[in-house]
């Protein structure tokens, strides 16, 4: 219960960090502004195109009786409407973290430096920043559509299906939403996405109570321009707390062994009554 309590007050205290850093706030909601303008007009080419779509799937019912061909057309272009908007929602944070890669690495840097301790980023061009963050993007939304399978084909048990599924739904979605958000911080800090994943399990809490209500705002694209400072400021927050010990949280614990064996080997340590290893 701790952990969620800090994972909203993590949430909450991005959206602090962006409101005292006005010019930064401006400046992280620019990726979403051009993502939210490039779906926009997607959805109305969409829109215009769905009848014409409907038609040119369905040529068997050309020779329907009305109102029958009318109603079956009508029903594809808006499901084909629908799907495309059902899209737009899921993919949106993630298509606005590609896009704003540049932006929100400076914005999460700024939040270390004025934190302290801001940690050394990797020397690598930007090519193979993106081509990382893609990679870790498709592999989060495969995870969470292997999870949605799940969750649709348990949404037909009665009574579970229309009660727990949902808040599973939403749960699920909050924890990768999370694992997506601390990637900015966290790969800056040498942890590849396998260790993310791992240290978000284990502080499974904070993931939901920071990415959850987040994942709820979300649905309304709108606030997803105007919050998305704000969740990267605080996903950058809550990454400080998840490595405060980066390198060492983020080892494997048979590779943590190891360096408890090799420490204790005999060459390895000091001898008796003398301070320095031998050489």
């Amino acid at each position: 219960m701790r952990d969620l309590v800090a994972g909203m007050k993590y949430l909450v205290g991005g959206q602090k960090w962006v409101g005292r850093h006005g010019r930064w706030w401006g400046f992280g909601m620019l990726p979403a502004l051009l993502t939210l303008a490039g779906y926009a007009v997607a959805l109305v080419f969409l829109g215009g195109w769905s009848k014409d779509l409907a038609d040119w799937a369905t040529p068997f019912a050309d020779h329907w009786s009305s109102p029958w061909q009318g109603l079956l057309r009508d029903a594809l272009a808006a499901i084909a409407f629908g799907g495309g908007l059902l899209l737009s929602l899921l993919t949106f944070t993630a298509v606005t973290l590609l896009v704003g890669q540049p932006f929100y690495e400076a914005l999460s840097a700024k939040v270390d430096e004025t934190e302290g301790g801001a940690p050394t980023p990797p020397e690598s061009p930007l090519w193979r920043e993106l081509v990382i963050a893609v990679r870790d993007s498709a592999s989060v939304l495969v995870r969470v559509a292997a999870f949605g399978v799940v969750l649709f084909a348990c949404g037909f048990i009665p009574v579970i299906g229309q009660t727990v599924v949902p808040a599973l739904g939403f749960l699920v979605s909050g924890f990768f939403l999370t694992v997506e958000l601390v990637a900015v911080a966290l790969q800056r800090r040498g942890v590849p996405q396998r260790e993310r994943i791992r240290l978000l399990r284990a502080r499974l809490g904070l993931a939901l109570g920071f990415g959850t209500p987040l994942i709820l705002a979300f649905l309304v694209p709108l606030v997803t321009v105007l919050a998305m400072p704000g969740a990267v400021a605080g996903a950058t927050l809550l990454a400080r707390d998840l490595a405060l010990d980066p390198v060492r949280d983020a080892a494997p614990a048979d590779e943590q062994e190891q360096e408890q064996e090799s420490a204790t080997e005999p060459g390895s340590r000091p001898a008796a009554g003398n301070s320095h290893t031998t050489p």
